[in-house]
């Protein structure tokens, strides 16, 4: 059969990857109820990517199970393997396309999706104002809490308005990878708090009538009264500055592979790009949660000062916050071969490698993280000597068996001419490998 069937732990749905972007409502209503594919509406380029990704999928594993191939090509192990391949790639062009599409139709959604949702915090806290106040009575603290909502409401859907192509309020969080940012939506949380908290304040000293009142609320801005949660500020927006630099940095020195992603995801405010859990990541967002939690607590009751947190909270945040900082330090690494050795099928007699021998390239972080749809994996070359190889696609039921993150399968050109050449690995995220020396012989 041309192509092979026992698997390798290659890149497993991968085709789920490319796919990832599909979500939110079904498949339309109305003139869109019969599966509109038109592509000038959120329905058409939703549909459109659905089907786009079935018929990938459907492909894939026609070739896996050995079906479809022409005859001129079946009798050839290398052209079979070769035509899968191209017709595998444009399969997954055709998705990725359809995927961006469907991508930024969901971000232009997005904007008003965020500004419902802040309305709805806006109501859910007068809910509970309204609650609280049975029995205590209507305060001027309540008063001034409701209307720095309404301002910060109203200065947060004016923003998503004007974002409104690139995500709406969450705009400021995505990052350079077309990703929600951990370090970011962190910082932008307790931005959002101390402007809401000093707000109130404000609120208050408006209202107050008297000099004691007024004087009171003015001690309670001092910095020694907030000197915990100001540090915290600091601290955690120090971070997302150093985050950014960090990681391009890293990038450029080509220590660190990134990929952008089809659309941000609230997922990844915890898990890396391959959408796994990161410790780091998940321990910085639920520490920084709790710490907001307890702080606005603080301020329902407290509300004529600045809220405070303990150092022993305020300490727990900094420790968290260096420990993403050092995963993100420790994240990545550069691809690198370890071995390249002469293929050999079963029956094969060993030798040395010829011109048209399969090569196998052993190494590491040869697929990068958030690379592993069709259309990143085909992206992938070879250099072998001056001849560029583009690594082919082998598809198995449920992903590929080549290329893998620690394996790689080309042929040695026709064209390498024989004597000793270096091998070297593109990877999908541009990142070159080192070189390793191979003879190859007549």
């Amino acid at each position: 059969m041309a192509v092979r069937e026992a698997g390798r732990g290659g890149v497993g749905a991968s085709a789920g990857a490319a796919a990832g972007g599909v979500g939110g409502d079904g498949g339309g209503e109305g003139a869109h109820a019969g599966g509109c594919t038109c592509g000038d509406c959120p329905h058409g380029v939703r549909e459109g990517h659905r089907r786009a990704v079935a018929a990938f999928l459907r492909k894939r594993d026609e070739f896996a199970a050995g079906q479809g191939l022409p005859a001129a090509v079946a009798h050839s192990v290398s052209a079979s393997r070769q035509w899968v391949s191209e017709e595998l790639t444009q399969a997954a062009e055709v998705v990725a396309e359809r995927g961006r599409a469907e991508g930024a139709a969901w971000l232009a959604r997005l904007w008003r999706r965020t500004a419902v949702t802040v309305w709805a915090a806006v109501v859910l806290l007068l809910l509970g104002q309204a609650l609280t106040a049975i029995g205590a009575g209507w305060s001027d603290a309540r008063t001034a809490g409701l209307l720095a909502a309404l301002v910060v409401a109203g200065a947060l859907t004016a923003a998503s308005w004007f974002h409104r192509a690139r995500g709406g309020v969450l705009a400021p969080l995505i990052g350079e990878d077309n990703r929600l940012s951990t370090s970011r939506a962190v910082a932008a949380g307790w931005v959002l708090f101390l402007v809401f908290a000093v707000l109130v304040l404000v609120g208050r000293l408006a209202a107050a009538s008297g000099h004691a009142e007024r004087d009171a609320l003015i001690a309670g801005l001092e910095l020694g009264r907030g000197v915990g949660v100001v540090t915290v500020l600091a601290v955690v927006c120090g971070i997302a500055v150093l985050v950014r630099r960090v990681v391009g940095v890293r990038v450029q020195g080509q220590r660190l592979q990134k990929v952008r992603a089809e659309r941000p995801r609230a997922a990844d405010l915890l898990t890396d790009d391959d959408g796994r859990g990161s410790f780091a990541d998940i321990q910085y967002v639920v520490i920084s949660g709790v710490a907001l939690v307890f702080a606005a607590v603080r301020l329902a009751r407290r509300p004529d000062q600045l809220p405070d947190l303990p150092w022993g909270l305020a300490v727990v945040v900094l420790v968290s916050a260096a420990t993403y900082l050092a995963g993100k330090y420790a994240e990545g690494g550069r691809p690198v071969i370890l071995s390249v050795v002469r293929a050999r099928e079963a029956g094969d007699l060993d030798g040395p490698i010829r011109t048209g021998d399969d090569i196998e390239i052993r190494g590491v972080g040869f697929v990068p993280a958030g690379a592993r749809g069709a259309d990143r994996l085909s992206r992938m070359v070879v250099r072998v000597g001056a001849v560029n190889v583009h690594v082919p696609l082998v598809p198995v039921r449920g992903g590929f068996d080549n290329p893998t993150d620690a394996l790689l399968t080309v042929q040695v050109p026709v064209e390498v001419e024989p004597g000793r050449v270096d091998v070297q690995v593109v990877t999908a995220a541009g990142v070159e490998t080192n070189r390793y020396a191979i003879d190859v012989t007549e």
